[in-house]
């Protein structure tokens, strides 16, 4: 009987999957391998996404549960999303998909805060460095809070929270489970529950050397 095992559920018509996790892991993946990072740092995200990136490029992973895990190519480290371990602007290539919506929530052991998520995206903008990348999915669609597992953002609500950074892509899972490839800003405004992908640049700082300038 130790070994008795009953599978009852897994006959089904199609395999199983959840389409935020699957579109944001291919999204993201795609685009850090386009540029090339020499080191790419990932915040909280899906484990088995920080695990497969590892091997394409050096990745640290910082999430405020460690991760034990070894692997060639990987670094776990613990941190908040809210004092993240990196001086400012130092920080070339970075992820953190289906994350800040759950910021000051409680749900993973992190202290109750109603701006925890703008305090997230304010963290993860100061420690961006200039001409630097950061991807970011988050629940997007009708604005409300959904205690204590996670909060849904309107798009430019988001934005928003993002400002003094450059949007250079935004694509979307809908409430159907597709995804939308470079969209506008309002297409997603009528999802209930739908996963808004953004990919940020922030400015390079004026080299004032090259205009002739002291």
């Amino acid at each position: 009987m130790t070994d008795f095992y009953p599978c009852l559920f897994d006959r089904v018509n199609a395999t199983p999957v959840d389409p935020h996790y699957f579109y944001q892991a291919a999204w993201a993946f795609r685009r850090i391998l386009t540029r090339v990072p020499q080191r790419h740092v990932d915040i909280g995200s899906d484990v088995r996404f920080v695990g497969m990136l590892s091997q394409a490029v050096a990745l640290t992973f910082v999430d405020i549960r460690p991760l034990r895990m070894e692997l060639p190519g990987l670094d776990c480290r613990v941190g908040t999303l809210l004092a993240l371990p990196y001086q400012a602007e130092t920080v070339q290539s970075m992820s953190c998909l289906h994350v800040i919506e759950h910021v000051g929530l409680g749900r993973y052991g992190d202290p109750l805060d109603p701006q925890g998520s703008i305090k997230a995206a304010e963290e993860l903008r100061r420690v961006l460095a200039p001409g630097g990348q950061l991807y970011v999915s988050a629940p997007v669609g009708r604005e409300r809070v959904c205690f204590n597992g996670h909060r849904i953002f309107s798009v430019r609500g988001l934005l928003e929270m993002f400002s003094g950074l450059t949007l250079i892509e935004f694509s979307y899972v809908d409430d159907q489970g597709r995804l939308n490839l470079d969209a506008s800003i309002d297409s997603a405004n009528h999802e209930d529950y739908g996963c808004g992908l953004f990919a940020f640049e922030k400015a390079r700082k004026p080299d004032h050397r090259k205009e002739g300038l002291p």
